[in-house]
């Protein structure tokens, strides 16, 4: 029995594909069949049954699978005990959100080639719901997401810090609303929003207010992109409900106004996580490590 086989027959466990598993292995489909028929024969058991393209776990293989797992893991323990000391070099798939891939990330990022410029680091931006899956499928390290706090048994939790989510508006409508004492959301719903799609979690805390309120807002315009967002608010007259992090800037530069609303008060998290099956990496840490340095 060996590594690679163990390793092969995770990846098809996780795809339930042995197709999806050789693509992600950068083996061809009939190596990755050999390689499971060698660990069939040697345990003395069908691990997969097959029907037609599909395929799914028999329990010896659901059992296996465990032990799979814990072999991989003592095996990384073993390989990082003896490379503590060397030069980060590995690779690193991190899945993140589009705003802190625009707003968080770059300096990471930045500080991370500075001290390890032979680690090679991937980014795939998603929303969180979809990097979850694609972390739990294995093709991802770690996940970087900004959400109501998450928990899940089959996660590693990494990181959590909070962050508000906040009303701005165009620098001119925001000398307007200053003015008004104990500003509430319902008075805004007649100005034009600039707003993420709905399935941003920051929209969806907004929605989930204005049902409770009974009260429908129809945006000027819904985009995914964050910076553009900001960037008509700052040319056009408007309002927006933001991560404090994507406006800071622009508010300090006087391009954006903060609005003080006082009937709605929004803070989300960002967190890292990794699949606690997931082999944890020196170059995952210090991507964790540097995060928190770079936001302390």
């Amino acid at each position: 029995m060996e590594i690679r086989q163990l390793s092969t027959f995770i990846r098809v466990a996780q795809f339930k594909s042995f197709s999806k598993a050789a693509e992600s292995l950068g083996y061809s489909q009939s190596a990755v069949t050999v390689q499971i028929h060698q660990l069939e024969e040697e345990l003395h058991t069908r691990l997969f049954d097959r029907m037609g393209k599909r395929i799914a776990l028999t329990d010896p293989g659901a059992q296996f699978l465990e032990h799979a797992y814990e072999v991989l893991n003592e095996v990384n323990k073993a390989r990082l005990s003896v490379s503590d000391a060397g030069e980060l070099r590995g690779r690193l798939h991190i899945g993140t959100i589009e705003s802190l891939c625009f707003f968080k990330l770059p300096a990471v990022l930045r500080m991370y080639w500075e001290k390890h410029p032979q680690v090679v680091i991937r980014v795939t931006i998603g929303e969180p719901e979809h990097l979850i899956e694609q972390m739990e499928r294995g093709e991802l390290d770690m996940i970087y997401i900004l959400d109501e706090p998450q928990y899940n048994n089959d996660w590693r939790k990494l990181m959590e810090q909070r962050e508000k989510v906040v009303f701005v508006a165009s620098a001119s409508l925001g000398e307007e609303l200053r003015g008004i004492p104990d500003l509430k959301v319902e008075q805004l719903l007649d100005k034009p929003f600039y707003l993420t799609e709905r399935d941003a979690n920051y929209r969806r805390v907004l929605d989930r207010f204005l049902a409770s309120r009974e009260t429908i807002l129809t945006p000027f315009l819904e985009c995914s992109d964050t910076s553009f967002i900001i960037k008509m608010l700052e040319i056009n007259r408007g309002i927006s409900f933001l991560p404090w992090y994507a406006v800071e800037q622009s508010v300090r530069q006087g391009k954006l106004s903060l609005l003080n609303v006082t009937n709605l008060h929004v803070s989300l998290y960002r967190q890292i996580f990794s699949h606690k099956e997931k082999w944890h990496t020196r170059e995952m840490n210090e991507f964790v490590r540097l995060v928190e340095e770079i936001n302390h």
